[in-house]
């Protein structure tokens, strides 16, 4: 039983958190958390005297939450009021395992329901082999070249479907195996390890950016337990940069125009995804392969490919000869 059954909402939410940053989520997803939490508990103490993180938690009463989640739902999307109300969810959840609460008033608090978002791959046939090619070459407009390096960032990202936190989380041995068995060991979302296969042309463009990570910094630079991705200063590649280089890429093929809006390197991700379920890969493998929690996320790229597959079906010219036969 927890020491302290009356503590106020602001020790409870850092305990909350410490414990969170054990699964190692990224720094976005734990700021995400802690403004979930506290923008709810200021809406709380708007009724009363207390300050927001200075409330007892014991106030927090199925009524009062359905009272501040109306208010906090009020000028919000559904997406947001359901990310917070799972937080609140987990956070209740955790404190009825320390002892603190005797339950978890969520139940009682109404949640939107939001549907799965739709997968945005690169639009184009053709795209993502228009962008590797664009990319193998070196352009002499780039003030330092590193094609191998790029190349690697869409191979891991259009070959495996890693996700941006994932790529920059790659040690340089998280790349293994045998001939013929090479794969990606990935530190996946919310603390979930995966292994993702990868075929000989993507080790080779592996192998290739890693040779050519010797020549710019030496063999020191590519010890197992460096970062995977580096800048041109030899330094661990971050979110920013990982996200400029591969808008770089986009340009340098000309392809900016067939990136959807607001899915800039997840669309890569997207892209592998979608051609799996186009090749005839279950819902459950594609599961595996990109981490996801829920079948249902999976799901959405067999959805949307049968519809593609539906239409192409209908292009199909024996189709449109047999409708002009119905129509004698």
């Amino acid at each position: 039983m927890h020491d302290k059954p009356d503590d106020t909402a602001g020790a409870l939410i850092e305990e909350f958190l410490t414990a969170r940053a054990t699964r190692k989520p990224s720094p976005h997803t734990l700021a995400a958390y802690r403004r979930d939490l506290t923008t709810v508990a200021e809406l709380v103490a708007a009724d009363g005297e207390a300050a927001p993180l200075h409330l007892p938690v014991s106030t927090l009463s199925p009524r009062v939450m359905r009272a501040a989640f109306a208010r906090f739902a009020a000028p919000r999307a559904a997406a947001s009021v359901h990310r917070a109300w799972s937080t609140w969810n987990s956070f209740f959840t955790f404190l009825v395992a320390e002892g603190v609460v005797p339950g978890n008033p969520m139940p009682a608090v109404g949640r939107p329901r939001t549907p799965l978002p739709r997968p945005k791959p690169l639009r184009g046939e053709d795209t993502p082999e228009e962008l590797l090619a664009a990319v193998a070459r070196a352009e002499g407009r780039q003030r330092d070249p590193w094609p191998e390096r790029d190349l690697a960032v869409l191979a891991l990202a259009l070959c495996a479907g890693l996700r941006l936190s994932e790529l920059l989380a790659l040690r340089v041995s998280s790349v293994a195996g045998r001939a013929g068995e090479r794969r990606v060991d990935v530190a996946g979302k919310g603390g979930r390890p995966r292994t993702v296969p990868i075929e000989d042309a993507v080790d080779r463009v592996l192998a290739g950016y890693l040779d050519s990570r010797r020549h710019r910094f030496g063999s020191r630079s590519v010890r197992p337990d460096a970062p995977f991705l580096v800048d041109r200063q030899g330094e661990p590649l971050r979110r920013g940069g990982l996200q400029y280089l591969v808008e770089s890429c986009y340009r340098r093929a000309g392809i900016g125009d067939r990136v959807p809006r607001g899915a800039r390197l997840h669309a890569l991700r997207h892209t592998f995804a979608t051609r799996l379920a186009e090749d005839g890969a279950s819902a459950a493998e594609i599961m595996r392969l990109l981490g996801h929690a829920s079948l249902a996320s999976s799901q959405t790229y067999i959805e949307v490919t049968a519809g593609q597959q539906r239409a192409a079906v209908a292009a199909n010219r024996t189709n449109r000869a047999l409708s002009g036969f119905l129509k004698q």
